[in-house]
């Protein structure tokens, strides 16, 4: 008498077909293949509770602000999303974003994006009073800076400011206080955001143009690579006067000097204002933040 081995139903592997692909979307729809916003938002956060401990913080906020820092980017993510649902199609490189194609419903978008904001909003619960109070602005920036750029030149500044947020927040979660000079390193941090953002902005311009959204690259128009040199010279100096003020030594000003050079490439490879090339530029910034940090991380280490 022969057996045989039970085979999964047709309804079956549809239905797993159907989950791993609603999976699938939903990373997409949080940029997890893309981390590049992660670590650009993740930077001046380390800057600062580098900064704010005097060396190395409490691992506690480490793990706080590292998640934070994943849950408050993929949160604003969506909300970009939702908010461009109906323009993303006619933008080359938006429009096979999982709400443009229907792989995720606005329905979805909205769950998740709640789901993502308690959970952040749960890890501020585990710092200090002032730090979850600072915590209302920074989901405030994150959520308007979608529909700047239908009324402002200017949305690259909200999300300078909703990514530098990290900084007053951090102070307060471990100094539970806000040392006047931090705001110079907020600055700074501010307008490094402008200045790469700006850059991503490039590469969208023509399709910008076309369907109306508003930015920097737009506004800046033929003067956009002298606006970027001159706010980077600016940004540079935000950082140099923070330097002087958190009286961190020659390490950091050595990796503010390094900073430079990667400005000037930067400057070198958006010269044509070749998309492809403003894209690299935009992606190159990671550096940027990563020689600050280990600026700020050898001050203590070698210096303090």
């Amino acid at each position: 008498m022969s057996t045989t081995v039970p085979s999964k139903t047709s309804s079956e592997t549809p239905s797993k077909n159907r989950q791993t692909s609603k999976f699938s979307a939903l990373l997409q729809l949080i940029r997890w293949d893309r981390p590049i916003g992660t670590l650009l938002l993740l930077w001046p956060t380390l800057w600062a509770l580098w900064i704010a401990a005097e060396g190395v913080p409490d691992l506690k906020l480490l793990v706080i602000f590292g998640l934070g820092t994943l849950l408050m980017r993929s949160s604003g993510c969506i909300i970009n999303d939702l908010a461009d649902r109906n323009l993303d199609g006619s933008v080359t490189r938006t429009r096979n974003r999982p709400l443009v194609t229907g792989d995720v419903t606005v329905g979805e978008a909205l769950a998740f994006f709640a789901v993502l904001c308690l959970m952040a909003f749960g890890l501020v619960l585990m710092t200090n009073f002032m730090t979850i109070m600072l915590s209302v602005p920074a989901l405030a920036l994150a959520s308007c800076y979608p529909l700047m750029k239908r009324y402002t030149h200017l949305p690259q500044v909200v999300l300078g400011l909703a990514f530098s947020w990290s900084i007053p927040m951090a102070f307060a979660a471990q100094q539970n206080s806000l040392p006047p000079a931090l705001w110079l390193l907020f600055t700074g941090s501010a307008l490094w955001t402008v200045v790469y953002d700006t850059k991503y902005a490039m590469v969208d311009r023509r399709d910008d143009l076309e369907i109306g959204i508003k930015s920097t690259a737009i506004l800046f128009g033929e003067s956009d690579r002298s606006v970027i040199a001159v706010l980077q010279v600016l940004c540079l100096t935000a950082l140099a006067l923070a330097g002087r003020e958190f009286d961190l030594g020659w390490p950091y000003f050595l990796s503010l000097l390094v900073t430079a050079g990667l400005f000037g490439y930067h400057l070198y490879l958006i010269r044509e204002r070749e998309e492809a090339a403003c894209f690299r530029a935009f992606l190159h910034n990671n550096w940027v933040g990563l020689t600050i940090f280990l600026g700020i991380v050898a001050n203590y280490a070698l210096v303090a």
